[in-house]
């Protein structure tokens, strides 16, 4: 099978442990677009903490695309058309709020076009968040009454001691409508039902005419599975979780050492 589509998600994958891409990596991405493969950036992160990355890997020059909000969103690099977009029933806003706000230590966040909007109390998570997303975060008092606009997802962060507490009473209470699962072990993701990166990416493979076949996914964390899973080689990183290793074809090396570099050169 020839593989055409490269799906990489971005902390802990692309990037190295100080957020950036080597020059060699960038390199190699450069070539295999100009030989008319498809580079996908697949991120939890919003629209604003993906663009930066294609700007430096020169996607909007050719067909790239960036998946946001774990599958939100998916944007045409070149146009910023948005190819596939979902976003949170507005009913479940507040509740999800108000239960939050009952277990202490926990805060949770959601996105403006150029905030991240804190609801209860920021912490060092949402500090995490704020430096990958590079926006900055505000911290207001009655959360469900700013959050009048559409949004894709919410994140419920704190210590993982404490976020996995609430994680099954959340996905039982919510089965119909959300999808709520672990992105890093702090961070626990509110998404509309069915989204993760792998059913976005369906999306995008029907919209461009391709299989999952055609694919290569690579990932380290929670929220990389559905994708590895899905993929014609689904690739994990040396540093990934445990559970995406056990999940992958291929396991590649860290992030630190080229990983994606060395999966271009065997498979593309």
């Amino acid at each position: 099978m020839e593989y055409q589509i490269l799906v990489l998600d971005l902390d802990g994958t692309l990037t190295n442990s100080r957020k950036e891409i080597s020059e060699a990596t960038r390199k190699g991405l450069l070539e295999i677009q100009k030989a008319g493969k498809i580079i996908v950036l697949a991120s939890g992160r919003p629209v604003n903490g993906v663009a930066p990355i294609a700007e430096k890997l020169e996607m909007n020059r050719y067909n790239g695309y960036m998946l946001s909000f774990n599958g939100g969103r998916i944007t045409k690099c070149s146009t910023g058309e948005i190819i596939y977009n979902r976003t949170l029933p507005p009913e479940v806003i507040r509740p999800i709020w108000e239960y939050t706000r009952t277990i202490p230590g926990l805060d949770v966040i959601s996105y403006s076009d150029t905030q991240i909007i804190s609801g209860i109390q920021s912490n060092q998570y949402d500090e995490i968040e704020s430096k990958n997303s590079i926006m900055e975060i505000v911290t207001v008092k009655d959360f469900p009454s700013v959050i009048t606009f559409p949004v894709n997802k919410m994140i419920i962060s704190g210590h993982p001691s404490v976020v996995k507490t609430v994680i099954v009473p959340l996905q039982e209470q919510y089965q119909d409508l959300l999808n709520i699962y672990l992105s890093e072990p702090f961070f626990l993701e509110i998404m509309p039902r069915n989204i993760d990166k792998a059913y976005a990416l369906q999306k995008l493979l029907s919209h461009l005419g391709l299989t999952a076949e055609n694919m290569i996914c690579c990932g380290d964390g929670y929220n990389d599975l559905s994708m590895i899973k899905f993929a014609g080689l689904g690739v994990a990183m040396a540093n990934a979780q445990p559970i995406v290793k056990e999940a992958a074809d291929f396991i590649t090396y860290s992030n630190d050492e080229d990983g994606i570099l060395h999966v271009i050169d065997l498979f593309l």
